[in-house]
């Protein structure tokens, strides 16, 4: 956006579009009757108007004409057609990368497409530093530089907190940001190893439609359609939608999505737009594969084809959301944004805990072990279950400013959000079922199935509200000198209702928080190539994050009502970094040296171990970074992000190493899932006008599974390759091998279990644009 040579408050889009008709802006006596502005935040934005400018004699109250051009959204843009994007909107409203003190790293739609990234956490694992837990009711829990994003509650649509515990596709993604290190000034509670942001594809002025139709081995049929239609002058409509159906060998898929977004007023000083979007799912899922260890390594020896589970086997999801929001320009550097959401979300798990039976079941009544492993050898499979449903309700205000005071120039960013979360749960919803048959590791998929007699479970309740205030100022001491301070105050509060349940009787329980965030930072960039930075930032995890005790029972004495006394945990994060722009501003570098640390981690308190927690663990994980996005030469493309972990450790725990050295990990050790190194990488180079070929690698280190410090997971790394040819200006199909080599390894990790990494993989695309 530049600034239009007529007024200093004339807004420019560079676009190859005339202009639009000049449109004249309200006095400023008629701002309060904007719509859709909350009274506080618009009181905000008021006072910090009149604090930093001086106020205009009556006759000059009418502020100057707003000149627009704007022909789409330019960060979505770049996503569609590069590996690199300059911009984001992860730190509140859209900034530059190089303006942000902390580590970002954007997966575009460009990447998602070359790669076909169609499941959110496929796209998570080219990530650098992201590692997964499989949890015990099959939701995997996201770990960034190995610390926990709470069930993926750290996950956010357009800046909006997304629900936790549900299952996500790209089709309505036009890219993927990660934030990296403590992050609550700006989006509260949780954020300790970062927040992960999807952006939602918007509408924008032209006309343009496209149909991508893949076809894959294990049957996959996917079929998405994204139609994008200029309504009028400054409106538009645009509708994504997908179907994908696939039987993986027994491990079914079956999603359905469709998202609607029109915006009017593009450009204009008064914006609007309201979402719709709705995925459901319904499928068989491959809940885990047993493992056994030799040397302390687990050994991952089943196929990944492999499906143990039952026909009768079943997860069901559903997230339905509207979205609503108005952006309100006061000028070309000052405007306020405010969204409300509302969603509801479902969540329905029948699947089956696979095992390998005791040995007194074994062919021989040998245990098995990587010498006697056999077709004939016994699993045992147990059910696990879940069900759960979320309403949400979200209301942001943000507001942007950048002017002059007491002789600097500040560009503020301040806000206020208000969230209600009404949630139900039961986590162990297996009782009433009969007992699951045996199978063996030579019959996968062999159709056995159970039937379901179970009661209406009981439902444990949570709600949950949080207020949010926060403000941040970038003053420009020189031209090339920047210093960032800001802070956040959040007011949470939730209540917790377990009803009674067989012998155990009902309990409820309430805690309210009140904390601080401060974040500080300095920039110093010399040129428009270079930006080299230094940041300070916190965050806290309350006990209610992600609904850690309100699960099971709250009776007095149990570790959900020990949990729920505690306090909120605190972390800080430390980042010294750079970032550049290269080969004639076609590429961004970003290295980043940073030192997160927990310091006041849950703990059970072995004098009182049945009636409360304590504060008193620490762990720390110190590394480095590197981000390499864009054009290397006009044919060569490349996309690369490196975690380095070189010095992690627990250091100071209240657990105690028992007699056998297993368990979880005591003072001394390296934290689970924090593996040194991690790694993704993604070429492309055009051989010819019409041939684009692409290779990629995953690799991640060696780590230990949670609560299992004397094992480890071997590393591995993942290829896959990508053939191009583009039939005209309009078509294109595309060949997509994933795990080009068929690695067997194990993914997501839990104690006793692993699930497995996707087998090998061929899909055949055809993308039509008209």
């Amino acid at each position: 956006m530049t600034r239009n040579a007529r007024s200093d408050l004339s807004l420019g889009f560079q676009t190859s579009q005339p202009p639009r008709a000049e449109v004249q802006a309200p006095t400023a006596s008629g701002l309060p009757l904007l719509p859709l502005l909350p009274l506080g935040a618009l009181l905000l934005a008021g006072s910090i108007n009149a604090a930093a400018q001086t106020v205009p004699a009556a006759s000059e109250a009418t502020l100057s004409t707003v000149t627009v051009k704007e022909q789409g959204d330019p960060i979505e843009l770049k996503a569609k057609n590069s590996l690199r994007t300059t911009a984001s909107r992860i730190g509140k409203g859209e900034q530059a990368l190089r303006d942000i003190p902390q580590s970002v790293t954007v997966m575009t739609e460009r990447l998602m497409d070359d790669r076909n990234l169609d499941d959110f956490r496929e796209v998570l694992k080219t990530t650098a530093g992201v590692t997964f837990m499989a949890g015990e009711t099959g939701e995997e829990d996201v770990r960034l530089r190995g610390f926990s994003l709470g069930q993926a509650g750290d996950i956010y649509v357009d800046g909006l907190r997304d629900a936790p515990l549900i299952e996500r596709d790209t089709f309505n993604h036009g890219s993927v940001e990660v934030l990296k290190g403590s992050a609550s000034m700006l989006f509260g509670k949780g954020s300790t190893g970062g927040v992960v942001n999807q952006v939602s594809k918007q509408p924008y002025l032209m006309d343009q439609h496209e149909v991508d139709v893949t076809v894959g081995s294990g049957n996959e049929l996917r079929v998405t359609g994204d139609f994008n239609l200029k309504t009028g002058e400054d409106s538009a409509l645009r509708i994504n939608a997908m179907t994908h159906e696939a039987d993986n060998h027994g491990a079914s898929i079956d999603k359905k999505g469709i998202a609607a977004g029109y915006r009017w007023g593009i450009g204009s000083r008064d914006e609007f737009s309201v979402g719709l979007y709705h995925l459901e799912t319904d499928g068989q899922p491959l809940y885990n594969h047993p493992w056994f260890t030799a040397n302390g390594k687990i050994e991952p020896t089943l196929s990944a084809k492999n499906y143990y589970g039952l026909v009768s086997d079943y997860l069901k999801t559903e997230s339905s959301y509207a979205t609503l929001s108005h952006l309100h320009r006061f000028s070309q550097d000052s405007e306020l944004k405010t969204t409300l959401r509302h969603g509801r979300y479902e969540r329905d798990l029948l699947a089956s805990a696979v095992r390998f039976a005791p040995a007194a079941q074994q062919p021989g009544g040998v245990a098995v072990t990587a010498d006697t492993l056999s077709a004939n050898s016994v699993l045992s499979r147990s059910a696990k279950a879940r069900v759960g449903y979320s309403d949400l309700t979200q209301l942001q205000s943000d507001y942007s400013d950048k002017f002059q005071a007491f002789g600097k120039q500040h560009s503020l960013i301040a806000g206020v959000d208000l969230s209600y979360e009404d949630a139900e749960r039961n986590n162990s919803y297996t009782s009433g079922l009969t007992a699951s048959p045996n199978t063996q590791v030579g019959t996968p998929n062999d159709g056995a199935s159970v039937a379901d007699t179970r009661l209406p479970p009981l439902l444990n309740t949570f709600q949950a509200s949080n207020i949010g205030l926060y403000a941040q100022d970038t003053v420009s001491l020189t031209d090339t000198v920047k210093l960032i301070a800001g802070l956040r105050l959040d007011h949470f509060e939730a209540s917790y209702h377990a009803p009674a349940n067989g012998s155990t009787p009902a309990a409820s329980f309430k805690r309210s928080d009140d904390l601080i965030s401060p974040r500080l930072g300095a920039l110093y960039q010399p040129n428009a190539a270079e930006s080299y930075y230094a940041s300070f930032g916190t965050s806290y995890n309350t006990s209610g994050d992600s609904y850690q005790f309100a699960l099971g029972s709250l009776a007095a004495g149990s570790s959900n009502a020990r949990t729920a006394q505690t306090d909120p945990e605190k972390s800080r994060n430390f980042e010294l970094g750079s970032k550049f722009e290269l080969f004639d501003n076609k590429a961004s570098l970003g290295v980043a040296l940073f030192h997160s640390e927990k310091y006041n981690e849950r703990n059970t308190d072995p004098d009182s171990a049945s009636s409360q927690m304590l504060l008193s663990g620490k762990r720390h994980a110190t590394g480095m970074e590197f981000n390499l996005a864009g054009r290397i030469t006009p044919k060569w493309e490349i996309f690369y992000n490196h975690s380095w972990i070189p010095l992690a450790k627990i250091d100071e725990s209240n657990v105690a190493l028992n007699a056998a050295g297993t368990g979880s990990q005591v003072k001394g050790d390296r934290p689970a899932l924090t593996p040194k190194h991690s790694a993704s990488l993604w070429t492309t180079y055009r051989v010819a006008p019409q041939w684009r070929l692409g290779a990629g690698l995953n690799y991640r280190g060696e780590q230990n599974p949670e609560g299992a410090r004397q094992i480890t997971a071997k590393a591995f790394t993942t290829v896959d390759a990508m053939a191009e040819y583009t039939v005209d200006a309009n078509q294109t199909l595309k060949l997509n091998v994933t795990n080009l080599t068929d690695e067997l390894y194990a993914d997501a990790l839990y104690r006793g279990f692993y699930a497995p990494g996707a087998a090998r993989q061929v899909q055949l695309s055809y993308k039509v644009l008209f």
